[in-house]
């Protein structure tokens, strides 16, 4: 029997989520519709994609050549939608987009001539707004697309009724005052003092990850949201700080900085998110949304 791929998409969540339910959410379906459709493909198939144990479900090594399969057939139908969308022929639009300071300046703002060239019909309302504010506003349909950071390891899936797309993912970085002999290993960060980051912040998720990876509690002054000021703090030699790779891109780092890296810190994710109904996302937002994944796609991280 031919595999149905719409039952692939369900494998493919339940991977990317890592279980039934979580993939329930990201999908905007039940639980059991999920477990229904994978019981089918499982059916069709004649053997089980899921090992089920008392810790959750995991992928068989059949269950992964599928997943995989499925990924590969996503990744086409991107392509063919863009090519589709190249040819610019009845996209058209205001899309109001709501972001942060360095997502505007790595993503949103080299986007721009991209999408006028492509996409002359769509206008692009950029706007500067923290990301809790940037939700409301989603929700509340005053903007279209919003640009959110995550800490990659402790990322949640979108809310039923909305699509998160992942658009790079960026290591953290250490930066600690040029007078600090700079940590050899993550161990070494546990004498170390923080300067701190506000509670809901991609970066005081990454800290608090990092404190349950040592074992200890990290010591933290201060609460900053604006990475330069944490940059001045840490350069005053208030502690060091934990800061992703773009905060520190085109940035002139003053000559009381060194930046470290180290294995272990992580990454930190930024995702654009959109509502998804019977008539969103538009051709517009979609247009948007894949113009910033190609510029996202060549950042020089390195």
């Amino acid at each position: 029997m031919a595999t149905d791929p719409r039952r692939l998409s369900f494998l493919l969540a339940v991977h990317r989520a890592g279980g039934v339910l979580a993939a329930a959410d990201l999908l905007g379906v039940t639980a059991s519709a999920v477990s229904q459709q994978i019981a089918r493909l499982e059916a069709e198939e004649g053997f089980a994609v899921l090992d089920r144990g008392p810790r959750g479900v995991t992928l068989t090594p059949a269950g992964r050549v599928l997943a995989e399969a499925a990924e590969r057939i996503e990744s086409e139908l991107v392509e063919a939608r863009q090519a589709i969308a190249a040819l610019g022929d009845g996209v058209s639009g205001r899309v109001a987009i709501g972001a942060f300071q360095t997502a505007i300046r790595a993503v949103v703002a080299p986007a721009l001539a991209p999408l006028a060239e492509r996409f002359p019909g769509v206008e692009l309302d950029v706007r500067e707004h923290e990301p809790a504010d940037s939700v409301r506003m989603l929700r509340a349909g005053d903007l279209d697309v919003v640009v959110l950071e995550r800490d990659a390891e402790n990322a949640n899936p979108a809310p039923r009724g909305s699509q998160d797309v992942p658009l790079v993912d960026e290591p953290w970085r250490l930066v600690v005052p040029a007078s600090t002999a700079a940590p050899e290993r993550l161990e070494d960060l546990a004498r170390l003092t923080f300067v701190g980051s506000e509670v809901g912040t991609a970066s005081s998720r990454a800290l608090q990850r990092l404190s349950r990876t040592l074992g200890t509690d990290i010591g933290t002054r201060h609460a900053t949201y604006d990475f330069d000021t944490t940059l001045a703090l840490v350069a005053a030699g208030q502690g060091v700080a934990l800061l992703p790779a773009l905060a520190l891109q085109d940035v002139a780092l003053m000559d009381s900085l060194q930046v470290v890296r180290l294995a272990g810190l992580g990454e930190r994710r930024l995702v654009a998110r959109h509502r998804v109904t019977r008539h969103e996302p538009s051709p517009a937002v979609r247009a948007v949304v894949d113009v910033m994944r190609e510029v996202a796609a060549r950042l020089d991280l390195a």
